[in-house]
């Protein structure tokens, strides 16, 4: 018996499985910082409880209220948090539920939902090296390299962000623009690195 294909409709269409890809993408980033936010605020587990929802809809559960519950309360986490590393941290947890709700609006906006935790995550470790901004370059490249072919189709449904003034947005937008680059690149040619995208974007 062949499952319907579940798609959620807008300017585009996106299907769980899409969906499903965006989320495991934002939540290993999620995961990866996690623990600066538990060393320094130990006794509030909502961010950890919105990564286990993130993995129940990327392991096949359904699209619930539970999501949005989840990503609220670690997003209410964030706020209270007393660094600016462990508020990123509890942010990218709570956009690791809600990536089940990425909406097929063809708005720049939208694309935060994709990369805003990848670039939180690399300015955290960023801050935790007393602000080398290399560390963030790197860590970039890593974001880089884990977005596979499906990820970058559905970032490029988007507009391209729109940029900003703070650390994470430019990081953001320079880890954007060579997922864009990858996409359009020829065949058998090497995309630019994050570093090397960064090192020329980031630092204009």
């Amino acid at each position: 018996m062949t499952q319907r294909t579940q798609t959620v409709s807008g300017d585009f269409d996106l299907t769980m499985d899409e969906l499903r890809v965006v989320a495991r993408y934002v939540v290993r980033h999620a995961e990866d910082v996690l623990p600066v936010f538990e060393q320094a605020v130990p006794d509030d587990p909502c961010p950890r409880a919105a990564i286990g929802i993130a993995w129940d809809f990327i392991n096949g559960a359904n699209r619930t209220r539970a999501q949005r519950v989840a990503s609220a309360d670690a997003h209410r986490a964030a706020r209270s948090a007393p660094s600016e590393a462990a508020r990123l941290a509890a942010r990218s947890a709570g956009d690791a539920a809600s990536a089940a709700y990425l909406h097929p609006i063809a708005q720049a906006g939208q694309v935060g939902h994709i990369l805003r935790a990848c670039a939180g995550a690399a300015y955290i470790g960023e801050l935790e090296a007393g602000g080398d901004p290399a560390i963030g370059y790197a860590l970039l490249e890593r974001s880089r390299r884990r977005a596979t072919p499906v990820l970058i189709d559905v970032l490029c449904r988007y507009p391209p962000a729109t940029g900003g003034s703070s650390r994470v947005a430019r990081l953001m937008t320079a880890l954007d623009q060579s997922l864009r680059r990858t996409a359009d690149r020829p065949r058998g040619r090497t995309a630019p690195s994050g570093t090397e995208v960064c090192t020329k974007e980031c630092t204009s």
